[in-house]
């Protein structure tokens, strides 16, 4: 104030010589005429009688000092607007160090002097919402649950317009703090204001995930795809893993008609890849329905060998026993040495009552590739049979066969 106080005298100077030298001037210029002439001026009663030279002189200094006296009225009138601004924009200046000093301290890890520098200075911010939802961060970080809402609420009130910023904020907090339910309301909320916005609906899909709801991500899909929230080879795996995930659930809960409405849905790409369909096969023949896969399987087997899926179709509790070794036998003219064709054929012989069928297939079976499972099936035959001796041995190896399989995982183990 004393600086500027100053610098106005200053300014009064200066404009005060040149108004005294230019009255000097004119006042010796009139002085130098025999009869520099004179002026009379009468109010009323009153007269005032000067020469011309000291009247001009007066007239200069008057106007001078008449000019000052506006100016100087003008200032004092605008000093407290003045005041007022430089107060502001001092507390403006300070506010925008504090947000600064916040958000270092805040990626610094200095959580309780980041909110404490954000807050005292937030009334005379240009963002406080900047400042609200940063100090929210910083509270959570802390351990501050209540501050933390409190903060978030004050944004709300200073900036109802931002919802969405102040929103997705709140829910990344509750996130980040395992409060599942508190943040899928608040992306609810979210996603009912913005149905398309990115940023919700990526929200939305990392809360799914974390939570294990397939069901609620296998509905976001097709938003997730049109707004291109995610990369195409990002969306296919997603996919892929939420109806892999929805048909173990549907497995493991034995639910058939669920079961059969999420495979139903699932892409053909998806169908096509290895052991996602083995997953529904295995649950239909588990859950006591896999007689109305039968067909179903027969036809992926037709389109692409697998062994998994043949095993299963071995499995399947079939109405038509010997249309169902019809069918494997089909097969054996392109696979004819597959090891696992033939313990199949085996399993479907003797579930069709023909034991000499049953027993050459197995044994065929054994000679390319011994299995336990091969082994277990011939020596059931044969203890139907009455063939003891023979039951045994096929029992000893198959025992000695799995033995030696359990050894071989735990010594690369060990």
């Amino acid at each position: 104030m004393k600086k500027l106080f100053s610098k106005k005298i200053l300014y009064v100077l200066v404009l005060l010589l040149p108004a005294i030298v230019l009255g000097g001037l004119a006042y010796v210029w009139l002085e130098s005429f025999d009869t520099p002439g004179y002026v009379l001026l009468g109010i009323g009663h009153w007269s005032l009688e000067t020469t011309l030279s000291v009247f001009i002189f007066a007239l200069i200094i008057t106007f001078f000092l008449l000019y000052f006296s506006l100016r100087t009225l003008d200032y004092l009138i605008r000093l407290p607007g003045q005041l007022k601004a430089r107060s502001r924009l001092v507390k403006f200046n300070r506010s925008q160090d504090a947000l600064i000093s916040g958000l270092v301290d805040s990626a610094e890890g200095n959580w309780e002097r980041a909110e404490t520098a954000l807050i005292k200075h937030v009334s005379h911010s240009g963002a406080p919402l900047l400042h609200y939802l940063t100090a929210a961060k910083a509270a959570q970080s802390r351990g501050a649950l209540d501050k933390r809402d409190e903060y978030l609420k004050k944004a709300s009130d200073h900036a109802p317009d931002s919802a969405i910023a102040i929103g997705l904020t709140q829910a990344e907090l509750h996130l980040s703090g395992n409060e599942f339910d508190q943040a899928l309301e608040a992306l609810g909320k979210l996603h009912a204001i913005e149905p398309s916005h990115a940023s919700v609906l990526k929200l939305l899909h990392q809360t799914y995930k974390t939570m294990g709801d397939w069901e609620a991500i296998r509905k976001l899909l097709p938003s997730l795809h049109s707004h291109k929230v995610l990369l195409e080879t990002e969306i296919r795996q997603l996919e892929t893993e939420a109806f892999t995930r929805l048909l173990k659930q549907s497995a493991a809960t034995g639910h058939i008609d669920t079961l059969q409405q999420h495979w139903a849905e699932v892409p053909n790409y998806i169908r096509k890849l290895s052991g996602i369909s083995a997953i529904y096969f295995a649950a239909m023949i588990n859950g006591g329905a896999g007689a109305d896969i039968e067909d179903e399987l027969a036809l992926a087997l037709s389109i692409d060998w697998d062994t998994t899926l043949l095993v299963l179709f071995g499995s399947v509790p079939s109405n038509d026993a010997l249309k169902q070794l019809a069918m494997a036998e089909r097969w054996l003219s392109v696979h004819e040495n597959d090891a696992v064709l033939l313990a199949v054929l085996g399993k479907l012989s003797a579930k069709c009552a023909d034991n000499t069928k049953a027993r050459t297939y197995l044994q065929q079976s054994l000679a390319i590739e011994p299995t336990v499972s091969a082994y277990q099936l011939l020596g059931d035959l044969l203890t139907a049979e009455g063939e003891q001796a023979e039951a045994s041995q096929c029992y000893k190896k198959g025992l000695e066969l799995a033995s030696n399989e359990a050894v071989s995982r735990i010594i690369p183990a060990v």
